[in-house]
C-alpha cells in the first residue's frame, strides 16, 4: 500500500517534475543544449506522453523514442512472409492485434482476411494452441512477434502444443531481443542520447545485469524504470544526476519487479525452446543474435521449416521515416507524412499503427505540444 500511495502521489509528482527541471538547467549549461534522452520502450513512450510529462519537461528536456516497439521493428520481409502465409488454403494465421494492419509491400492482415484469408486477432499464445486444437482440419500457424515480454508466453505455446500431440500448430518465430539492438544503436557513429530509460517488464525477464555493458563499454548511463509517471520522473531525475556527476552506471530504479538476473523461469523456458540467430529490424537491419530460432527438438513445430515461405519483391515507402524514429533520429512530427499523409486511419508505416508506436502516440496525444 505505501508505494501505491506513493506512485499516485500528484504532490510528490509536482516536486519531481521541479527538480527534474533544476536539473536539466544545470547540465543543459554544461552541454550547452537541453539534455537528450531516449526511452527505448514503446510503453514508456505512451506513459510519459499520457500523463503530460512531456509537455511539462519539453522547455528543459528533449525525450524521444527508440526502438522499442516490436511491430514497428518487425522488418517488411518478414510481414510479406506473415501475409503470404495467411494466404495459404486451409491455414490460419493467429496474430495480435497491432500487427493486422501494418502494411506490407502490397498488402496487409487486415485486406487479407477482407478478402477471405483464415486471419485471427489473440490476446494470448495459448489462444492459438487451443484454436488448433478445436479446428484438427486447419493449420493455424502463431505469429510470434514481441521482445523478451512475449517470448516466454510464446514458449508455454510450444511446450502446450508438443504435450498435446498437435500436428496442426506451428509458429512463424519473428521475436526480437533488446541488448543486440541497443549495442548496434549505441555502436553507430551518431549519439544516441545521453541517458536512456530502459524498459521495466523487459528487464524483468532479463534482469538488470544483463544491460552493464550500456555503461561500461559505450559510457552512457541508463535507468530501469516501471510505468507509472512517479516512476519514470524518478529515473529522469536519476539520469540526470548521472550525467551530472559524469557516471556511467546502469540503475535499476525499477526494484519492486525487476531483479538482477531477472526471471529465471521465464529464462529457461526461452532457452529451452529457442536459440539466438540473426534478425533482420526495421531501420536498424540485420542484428546478431538478435532473433530466436525454434530449436532442433521443436523444429515440428517451425512454420518456417512446415512451410514455403514467400519472398515477393519487398517494396518499402522511401518517404516514410519509420525507420529513423526507431533510431532516434527524429520525431514523430519531423516525418513529412506524420498527421497528412499517414494517419491511424491510413497508416503509411508501422509506427503509425501499433499501440506502442511513437507516430500513434503522439498523433493522439502530443499534437496540441
Amino acid at each position: 500500500m505505501p508505494d501505491l500511495v506513493r506512485l499516485h502521489n500528484p504532490a510528490l509528482a509536482r516536486k519531481l517534475v521541479a527538480r527534474v527541471a533544476a536539473r536539466a538547467n544545470l547540465l543543459a549549461g554544461r552541454l550547452g543544449r537541453r539534455p537528450f534522452l531516449m526511452e527505448v520502450c514503446g510503453t514508456h513512450t505512451a506513459a510519459i506522453s499520457r500523463s503530460g510529462i512531456r509537455s511539462l519537461l519539453k522547455e528543459t528536456i528533449e525525450l524521444r523514442s527508440g526502438p522499442g516497439c516490436p511491430v514497428c521493428v518487425t522488418a517488411v520481409q518478414d510481414l510479406d512472409a506473415v501475409i503470404g502465409l495467411a494466404r495459404l488454403p486451409g491455414v490460419t494465421v493467429a496474430t495480435f492485434g497491432d500487427l493486422i494492419r501494418v502494411p506490407g509491400s502490397a498488402s496487409s492482415l487486415e485486406e487479407e482476411r477482407a478478402r477471405g484469408a483464415g486471419v485471427r486477432v489473440i490476446y494470448s499464445p495459448t489462444e492459438a494452441v487451443d484454436l488448433a486444437r478445436a479446428n484438427p482440419g486447419e493449420e493455424v500457424i502463431l505469429t510470434g512477434v514481441g521482445f523478451e515480454t512475449t517470448t516466454p508466453l510464446v514458449a508455454l505455446a510450444i511446450t502446450k502444443a508438443k504435450q498435446r500431440r498437435l500436428r496442426n500448430f506451428s509458429v512463424l518465430s519473428l521475436h526480437k531481443q533488446v541488448p543486440p539492438a541497443l549495442r548496434t544503436l549505441l555502436s553507430g557513429p551518431e549519439p544516441v542520447a545521453d541517458g536512456l530509460l530502459l524498459p521495466g517488464h523487459v528487464c524483468a525477464v532479463t534482469g538488470r545485469r544483463v544491460f552493464d555493458f550500456i555503461a561500461s563499454k559505450y559510457g552512457v548511463p541508463a535507468v530501469v524504470t516501471g510505468f507509472e509517471p512517479v516512476d519514470i520522473l524518478g529515473a529522469v531525475l536519476i539520469l540526470l544526476d548521472l550525467l551530472l556527476r559524469q557516471e556511467p552506471v546502469v540503475v535499476n530504479g525499477y526494484t519492486r519487479v525487476v531483479r538482477e538476473d531477472g526471471n529465471p523461469l521465464a529464462r529457461e523456458l526461452i532457452q529451452a525452446c529457442f536459440d539466438y540467430d540473426r534478425a533482420l529490424w526495421r531501420g536498424l537491419g540485420p542484428i546478431p543474435d538478435s532473433g530466436l530460432n525454434l530449436r532442433h527438438t521443436y523444429r515440428n513445430y517451425d512454420a518456417a521449416l512446415k512451410f514455403p515461405l514467400p519472398t515477393p519483391p519487398v517494396r518499402v515507402r522511401e518517404d516514410c521515416r519509420c525507420g529513423d524514429l526507431l533510431m532516434g533520429r527524429i520525431a514523430p512530427p519531423q516525418c513529412p507524412l506524420f498527421a497528412h499523409a499517414c494517419t491511424p486511419v491510413h497508416p503509411a508505416g508501422p509506427c503509425m499503427v501499433s499501440t506502442e508506436g511513437a507516430c500513434s502516440i503522439y498523433y493522439q496525444l502530443e499534437r496540441s505540444c
